[in-house]
């Protein structure tokens, strides 16, 4: 990852964040030319085609150069900062008063052994990801309503911010407190950060200041040209952050735009490949069946008063999650996957369950490794730990990763199902619409019913209609009836 060379300088090389990866563009640098930096010191932010990573680096001493500007992709391997590390010798003399504030704050980034393993830094602190900050415990993130997947789509702003609260961006003062999306979103609409009042607890600049902020923003400048006395008090500062060299402009349109291109990266790029590589190469077929989920739903509220699951989320995406899981118990011949190399079915006798999150930076599927081993209340932990993490921004790339079978809920959303597109490398995908109140026939009289409607999507070449038909009406039975857990399990 680093390498040195014979004038005391340290290289820093993109390194491979996501278990064979090829490129990472960088986001976010954090440090400037002159700044200390100090082992294990949060340096710069990534997105790779799985997900977002803030890179720590691995010595002490001066930033000497920074080779990629904000927007550039970069090949892994290639060498993005260099440091002096000869302990001054070489270091220009004015960034010398602020190595104390820099040096104060590398405490707060992220450890180097929690970087390397992943592991929790301190009792009674949050594990980290590789390649994150430690985030707030979840205790004190307030109580909210609304399914796993509702949640993950949300990124909350209770969540600490990742940057050190009091590190010098380039030692021209305290750098802004807002969490990587939030960033994000101000680097895309072309706001600076510095400028933006923040209104979140401690001083942290929400989502909803940044856009109040382009509002503002906007008509002023299309108004008026850049006023003369901005350009005459620091005209190299101004124009970096406006535009990066090599980078592309925000995606931001002036209000009598037309259209507004967004380049297609990251996250985003590598689902749209997926999702057509898929569309392409698996035949699918959907199936739907709408079914009574009443007595789910009071076994829902029956759970959340239950002992065994205090501290946990208890939600009906628990239940139909478990539904699913005992279908394929069922019918273990729907968890399979088509091997084209080697023309062949393969079995899988585990279940790496899918959840599909829609996050701002584009769908993401992590997956609860195992999940057919877990009882109800370790599926409804591995369930929170998931969302939890995903609304974070901090789902890993190996979550995401050999997953068998997917759930999407689509329900939240306020319609009632979808046909979902398959995964790669996986047999089934099962779309949750939304739980209503509505007229059904029950016991021979028309009662208002809890009613939802589920869309299983299958590889016709993995799975016939018999079978997909078979785990269907099973998992609709088992919602209909959740007692049937008890005897099917």
């Amino acid at each position: 990852m680093t390498t040195m060379t014979d004038t005391a300088l340290a290289e820093f090389k993109m390194p491979d964040v996501g278990e064979g990866l090829t490129e990472a563009e960088i986001l976010k640098w954090y440090v400037a030319p002159g700044d200390t930096v100090t082992d294990g010191q949060v340096v710069c932010e990534v997105e790779t085609a799985k997900a977002a990573v803030e890179l720590p680096i691995p010595f002490n001493g001066v930033v000497a150069e920074l080779r990629f500007p904000e927007g550039t992709t970069v090949d892994v391997g290639q060498v993005i900062i260099t440091v002096d590390v000869s302990g001054g010798a070489g270091a220009p003399a004015a960034p010398a008063p602020a190595a104390a504030p820099a040096t104060a704050a590398a405490p707060e980034a992220v450890p180097a052994e929690a970087v390397v393993s992943g592991a929790p830094v301190a009792e009674g602190r949050t594990p980290v990801l590789v390649g994150y900050g430690v985030a707030e415990a979840s205790t004190k993130r307030r109580a909210r309503k609304g399914t796993v997947v509702e949640q993950a789509a949300v990124v909350e702003q209770e969540q600490a911010p990742v940057a050190p609260q009091n590190g010098s961006v380039n030692g021209h003062g305290a750098r802004p407190l807002a969490k990587p999306p939030v960033r994000k979103l101000a680097k895309d609409l072309g706001v600076d950060l510095a400028t933006v009042t923040p209104s979140g607890p401690d001083g942290i600049i929400t989502r909803e200041d940044v856009h109040a902020a382009a509002v503002v923003t906007a008509p002023a400048e299309a108004a008026a040209p850049q006023p003369a006395p901005v350009q005459a008090q620091a005209p190299a500062q101004q124009a970096a952050p406006a535009q990066p060299q090599g980078q592309a402009p925000a995606p931001v349109a002036g209000a009598d735009a037309r259209e507004t291109r967004i380049p297609v990266k990251g996250v985003r790029k590598a689902t749209a490949q997926a999702m057509v590589g898929s569309a392409f190469s698996a035949p699918h077929v959907t199936e739907f069946v709408t079914v009574d989920v009443t007595r789910t739903m009071r076994l829902v509220e029956e759970l959340k008063q239950d002992k065994a699951f205090e501290g946990l989320r208890v939600n009906p995406l628990l239940l139909i999650s478990k539904a699913l899981l005992v279908a394929i118990r069922r019918h273990p011949e729907v968890n399979a996957a088509w091997d084209e190399a080697n023309q062949e079915i393969v079995q899988k006798h585990y279940v790496n369950l899918g959840i599909a999150a829609a996050t701002p930076r584009g769908l993401i599927v992590p997956n609860i490794k195992d999940a057919h081993a877990k009882t109800l209340p370790e599926l409804a932990e591995a369930l929170g730990e998931l969302v939890a993490t995903a609304r974070s921004g901090k789902t890993s790339p190996g979550a995401m990763q050999n997953g068998t079978v997917t759930i999407t809920n689509v329900g939240v959303f306020g319609v009632d199902t979808g046909t979902p597109i398959l995964n790669p490398g996986e047999s089934a995908i099962l779309a949750v619409g939304s739980i209503k109140l509505q007229p059904w026939v029950h016991k021979g009289k028309v009662k208002p019913r809890q009613v939802t409607t589920l869309a299983l999507s299958f590889d016709h070449r993995l799975v016939d209609g018999e079978l997909g038909s078979k785990v269907l009406a099973d998992v609709a039975a088992i919602l209909e009836r959740p007692k049937r857990l008890l005897t099917w399990a």
